[in-house]
């Protein structure tokens, strides 16, 4: 049985105002190098077998020194990329969210294509999910860390608990958030989702991640 760890991104300086989709040069902020580094802490006691990572720049920042603590050559890999936002790309969100289509987005993302070529819901769970069960099929026994982005592994998530696509966006995955899949001869088991570190986050009033706060939340 492979364990994949999937790792979301740390914080950078746009996400949560800025759609950026597949552009490139996005590097973690201040906050989110601090959200990597913490990564080495919280994987004590895991001893990773193999690392990949989209192939952003700020996926890559998160996933190397945890990497590099383990001793781990990371891997690029392709379909672990963001979704193309087509002519979306590099638009403030607060612009996108007044485009009739961001309703189809919200409440019927199987239906949406990113406008200007960009891509489906639909193609992009297909290319990942796909991408995670060669991964696991590459390391059957192995303990595997892999970086990707917000929606995307929101999107494998979902397929992995048999949660319908268009109703994935009622799972939360925060920035540097940890979820794990147990995978073995084609089928997956969800055995961990958004794990930010442990609950001291709940210890006070209950709030929602910081992103939520934005009404009509996309991407990372």
């Amino acid at each position: 049985m492979a364990l994949l760890f999937l790792i979301r991104h740390g914080l950078t300086a746009q996400t949560g105002r800025i759609l950026y989709g597949q552009a490139p040069g996005i590097a973690l902020d201040h906050r989110g190098r601090a959200q990597a580094r913490a990564l080495i802490e919280r994987f004590d006691g895991v001893r990773l077998t193999a690392a990949y990572t989209s192939p952003l720049q700020r996926c890559v920042e998160t996933v190397v020194p945890l990497a590099e603590a383990h001793r781990l050559e990371v891997r690029l890999r392709d379909p672990l990329i963001e979704m193309d936002a087509g002519s979306w790309t590099g638009k403030r969100l607060a612009s996108v969210r007044k485009q009739k289509a961001w309703a189809t987005v919200q409440r019927e993302p199987s239906a949406f294509a990113f406008p200007g070529g960009g891509e489906s819901f639909v193609d992009a769970q297909e290319r990942v999910v796909a991408e995670l069960l060669a991964i696991a099929r590459r390391h059957p026994r192995g303990r595997v860390a892999v970086g990707t982005h917000g929606d995307i592994a929101r999107i494998a998530l979902a397929h992995f608990l048999g949660v319908p696509l268009d109703a994935f966006q009622r799972i939360v995955v925060d920035t540097a958030g940890v979820s794990v899949l147990a995978i073995e001869r084609g089928h997956g088991h969800v055995l961990l989702v958004n794990d930010t570190g442990g609950l001291r986050a709940f210890g006070a009033t209950p709030t929602p991640p910081w992103e939520a706060s934005i009404p009509g939340k996309l991407r990372g």
